[in-house]
């Protein structure tokens, strides 16, 4: 169910809402410019490393790897992204918010044991 088109759809969704978040929380913690550099730096910095660290052959994933990681480790990183994206929303005192996306997200990750399994593995 992992790399199912649905899913997929789902974890984009999800990934650009995160990275929406991080921006929106970066720009709160500071005035001026460090407004403008932690808004576009948080999320900046959380796609590179997205995108950087992979495990190869992950078939939900274009299976390519800049900087392969093991499975475990990758696992890892997705937890920590959406947690910190979880816990911004939160810490913007958007609860509401916060609680559904770390809803969404889990439910995410329940539909891909799959793909959980598999990084666990490799």
């Amino acid at each position: 169910m992992g790399s199912h088109p649905v899913n997929l759809g789902l974890r984009f969704a999800l990934e650009m809402a995160a990275l929406l978040a991080l921006g929106v929380w970066g720009s709160r913690q500071g005035e001026g410019v460090l407004s403008v550099v932690m808004a576009l730096g948080v999320p900046i910095f959380a796609a590179a490393l997205w995108g950087t660290f992979a495990v190869p052959g992950d078939p939900s994933r274009s299976g390519k790897a800049p900087v392969p990681v093991a499975g475990i480790i990758r696992l890892v990183y997705e937890i920590v992204f959406f947690s910190f994206a979880t816990w911004a929303l939160f810490n913007m005192g958007n609860a509401a918010l916060g609680l559904a996306f770390g809803v969404v997200v889990i439910i995410h990750y329940v539909l891909s044991y799959d793909r959980v399994k598999w990084l666990v593995r490799q």
